[in-house]
């Protein structure tokens, strides 16, 4: 088997930074779209430390989103025929 070369893994890393940046954007519409739909938006809005709670809210919910679609892209680039 020979090795990959450095076009192959450069093409791979471009391609798992835009399964990355995809991830970080349906995250930031999901909690936009709970907060605006469900009351947990406005209770997370109540609450003494309300900034903080939403930002680690929101950032909880965007990194979990990013990571899955990491994850899920190198799983498709990695099992593609060639």
């Amino acid at each position: 088997m020979r090795s990959k070369t450095p076009a192959v893994w450069l093409t791979l890393v471009l391609k798992l930074a835009s399964h990355t940046a995809m991830g970080v954007a349906m995250g930031l519409v999901f909690t936009l779209v709970l907060s605006l739909a469900d009351p947990t938006g406005t209770l997370m809005r109540r609450g003494a430390a309300a900034g903080i709670t939403w930002s680690m809210f929101v950032a909880t919910v965007v990194v979990t989103f990013a990571i899955g679609a990491t994850l899920t892209g190198l799983v498709f680039n990695l099992s593609e025929d060639r």
